[in-house]
């Protein structure tokens, strides 16, 4: 079989594990308020995912009203952005490294046009569950909120991945988490945004942890944070 056809085939292959999981699953979405308030008034938002939760996010996206992906132009995001497309879903292709500017750009004409952005904060390498600051900047820019999502499962395994990604398994009891809108003001400072980053890595920590206790599972661990260089000369 030729690489492209049977790449195709592992992305269909895929889309129909996640199709199968979710129909033999019993779901309860947690906070299913938030994003029903934009959906039902086709206002757009920014969706936050961790990179290690992306799995089942197609399936928690219960609308019709069309949401684009940030993926990274890696060939692994190219399978990921071949299996989300089977759900409706759409991608902007680029990371902080590749075509990031490109991404930029057309993340921003999508929620202008009124569509929706999701973007995995962690996202394409790392650190696990550390939020990046581009998120908070294309909010700023698009005046628009930020709504963290994630899902646990109560049977999964965890790869030992740099994301721990949550492979979760049929029969399962899932949770899926949405958080409150974050608003990034226009005016915000440096140390504003600053704070609004922290604000959105808590938040989605915070519904992962719950999403996760609430289907028995002990949560992940963010990598550990940097430890700040010492000020002091050595003695």
């Amino acid at each position: 079989m030729h690489g492209s056809a049977l790449r195709g085939a592992f992305c269909w292959l895929v889309a129909f594990y996640i199709r199968l999981v979710w129909a033999t699953g019993r779901w309860q979405v947690v906070g299913a308020e938030h994003p029903q308030r934009f959906w039902r008034a086709g206002e757009p938002f920014i969706g936050a995912f961790w990179h290690g939760r992306i799995l089942m996010m197609p399936c928690a996206w219960q609308t019709s009203r069309r949401m684009n992906m940030l993926i990274s132009q890696h060939r692994d995001g190219e399978l990921i952005a071949r299996t989300i497309g089977h759900f409706g879903l759409a991608t902007v292709r680029g990371s902080s490294r590749r075509g990031g500017a490109q991404a930029f750009r057309a993340m921003l004409r999508a929620l202008r046009a009124g569509e929706y952005v999701g973007i995995t904060p962690d996202g394409p390498h790392g650190p696990r569950m550390r939020a990046a600051d581009g998120i908070v900047t294309v909010a700023r820019i698009a005046g628009l909120p930020i709504l963290p999502a994630t899902f646990g499962v109560s049977r999964r395994v965890v790869l030992g991945s740099w994301d721990r990604f949550v492979v979760a398994l049929p029969f399962s009891r899932g949770v899926v988490a949405w958080g409150a809108p974050i608003e990034v003001p226009a005016e915000a400072s440096p140390a504003a945004l600053e704070r609004m980053r922290r604000e959105v890595e808590d938040a989605l920590n915070r519904i992962t942890d719950e999403a996760d206790r609430r289907c028995g599972q002990a949560p992940v661990q963010p990598d550990a944070l940097p430890v700040a260089p010492s000020s002091h000369a050595p003695a």
